[in-house]
């Protein structure tokens, strides 16, 4: 009744399955972005520079402290959902969207402006997580993403504010 999916070492035999396979592909992808985010945030934190260098140091910490956790709940929900949680900086980078922080002295401004992209890219994650969550019924997943969108609609929101001055 199925179509065999062959996905390298992986043969999916039905559309549960491949629903399966599909969400937790994309929640990989979800976590290596935040997983790169986070060292961008932690390499800003460390290279702010600056007349407003001390309110935005600490917002960097309060943001990354926040993408920690994150990437905590999606790493544990793929395992929850039988996958199998992507592990190492090398396996991150090769999937990536989001662009690494050079090392280098950089002002709230550039830091800002790079911080809106990523964010945006994390809701587009977020987004097609939720849709092909919603698909497959898969309720605990869509149900974070949703948490997710609320908190980078958020954030995407003061940032779009702090970019007006």
């Amino acid at each position: 009744m199925y179509k065999k999916i062959d996905l390298g070492n992986n043969v999916i035999v039905n559309k549960k399955e491949r629903g399966r396979f599909m969400i937790t592909e994309d929640l990989n992808l979800f976590l290596a972005n935040l997983n790169v985010f986070y060292r961008k945030l932690q390499n800003y934190h460390w290279n702010i520079k600056g007349e407003d260098f001390f309110n935005v140091h600490t917002k960097l910490e309060e943001l990354y402290d926040d993408v920690n956790e994150q990437i905590d709940e999606v790493a544990e929900h793929i395992l929850i959902i039988d996958g199998q949680p992507i592990g190492t900086m090398n396996g991150y980078l090769e999937i990536t969207q989001i662009k690494e922080a050079k090392d280098e002295k950089v002002c709230s401004k550039s830091i800002f402006e790079n911080l809106f992209k990523d964010y945006n890219i994390l809701v587009e994650n977020a987004n097609k997580i939720k849709e092909d969550a919603d698909n497959e019924k898969k309720h605990s997943t869509s149900a974070l993403m949703d948490e997710y969108l609320l908190d980078f609609g958020k954030k995407i929101w003061m940032i779009r504010q702090k970019l007006m001055q």
